[in-house]
C-alpha cells in the first residue's frame, strides 16, 4: 500500500522543486562519509521546516546512514496500536517516494513483542513523513521500516528495544535507526533549555532507563521520549555507548518569542 502524504504544503514545501532546492540549502555542506561504519541511532526533529530544517539538516549531514532505516516516531494522534508497524509498499511525499522494507518489518511483527501491523497510527502522523525528504535526497534507495510508538510501559518499551537491536544484529543487511522527536513544547527558550539538557545528558552517556524517567519525573514535554527510548535499548544492546549532541535550538530564533518555544535537538550514537 502507497502512504499519500497528508502535511505536505504544511511542514514543508508540497511543490517538488521547492522542496528539493529547499532541502538543498539545508545538506549543501555535505561531504563523503563513507570511510566509517554506519551510525547505530540519529535523532531528528519534525517540525515544519522553517522551524527544524536547518537543525535536522546539520545533524543528518554527520550522520552515516544505512540503507535501511528503522524511523521510529512518536503517536500524537492517538490512533491505532501501541506500536505500530506500516509492514509494506511505500511512501509518497512531493517529487518522490521511498519504499518500504517488508522483510524487516514482518520480523518484527513476527515477533510478538508488542510490535502490531497497523496503519492506523500513521494516517495523520507527520512525525515520520517529514524526515522522508532528507533521506531520500541523500540515497534515494532508502529503505524504511515505519514504526509509531504510543507504548508508555518502560518494560514494554525495554523489551521492544532489545528485540528491534536482535533483529538488525542477525540481518543481512545494515540497518540504522532514526528517532523522530522535538523537545519542550511551549514553555521559555530559557526554562526549554534548562528541562532539555537533562534529558539530553542521559541520551548522550546513553542511559535509556534514566531518560525514562528525566522525562517523566520531570514532566519535560519531549514528544519522542517512548521512541527513543526503544532506539536507545536497541542501540546500547548493540554496542553504542555514547552519544553526541550536534545541534540545539528552538522556534524563538525563528519567530522572535522566547516566552514560548517548541525546542529542537539532533543527536548521533554511533
Amino acid at each position: 500500500m502507497i502512504r499519500k502524504p497528508v502535511v505536505a504544503g504544511r511542514f514543508y514545501p508540497d511543490n517538488p522543486t521547492q522542496l528539493k532546492s529547499e532541502l538543498g540549502q539545508y545538506l549543501k555542506r555535505l561531504k563523503n562519509k563513507t570511510d566509517r561504519s554506519y551510525d547505530r541511532l540519529v535523532m531528528l526533529p519534525h517540525a515544519g521546516y522553517m522551524f527544524s530544517g536547518e537543525a535536522c539538516g546539520k545533524t543528518i549531514m554527520q550522520a552515516n546512514l544505512a540503507p535501511t532505516v528503522v524511523l521510529l516516531g512518536p503517536n500524537h494522534t492517538g490512533l491505532g496500536s501501541s506500536i505500530s508497524v506500516w509492514s509494506s509498499g511505500a511512501w509518497e511525499f512531493p517529487g518522490g517516494m521511498l519504499e518500504v522494507d517488508d522483510v524487516f518489518a514482518q520480523k518484527l511483527i513476527d515477533s510478538k513483542t508488542g510490535y502490531v501491523d497497523n496503519q492506523a497510527a500513521h494516517a495523520r502522523e507527520h512525525s515520520l513523513e517529514v524526515l522522508l525528504p532528507f533521506l531520500h535526497y541523500l540515497n534515494p534507495e532508502t529503505k524504511i521500516v515505519p514504526v509509531c510508538i504510543s507504548e508508555s510501559s518502560p518494560v514494554t518499551l525495554h523489551k521492544a528495544g532489545e528485540l528491534l537491536a536482535d533483529i538488525i544484529s542477525e540481518y543481512p543487511e545494515p540497518v540504522s535507526i532514526v528517532v523522530s522527536s522535538d523537545m519542550s513544547h511551549f514553555i521559555s527558550a530559557a526554562k526549554a533549555k534548562k528541562m532539555d539538557s537533562m534529558a539530553l545528558e542521559a541520551v548522550i552517556r546513553l542511559d535509556p532507563a534514566d531518560f525514562y524517567s528525566i522525562v517523566s519525573s520531570n514532566q519535560i514535554s519531549m514528544c519522542g521520549v517512548l521512541p527513543m527510548t526503544v532506539g536507545m535499548y536497541a542501540a546500547k544492546k548493540n554496542g553504542a555507548s555514547s552519544g553526541r549532541l550536534i545541534e540545539y535550538t528552538n522556534s524563538g530564533k525563528v519567530t522572535g518569542d522566547y516566552e514560548s518555544v517548541v525546542a529542537y535537538a539532533g543527536v548521533i550514537i554511533s
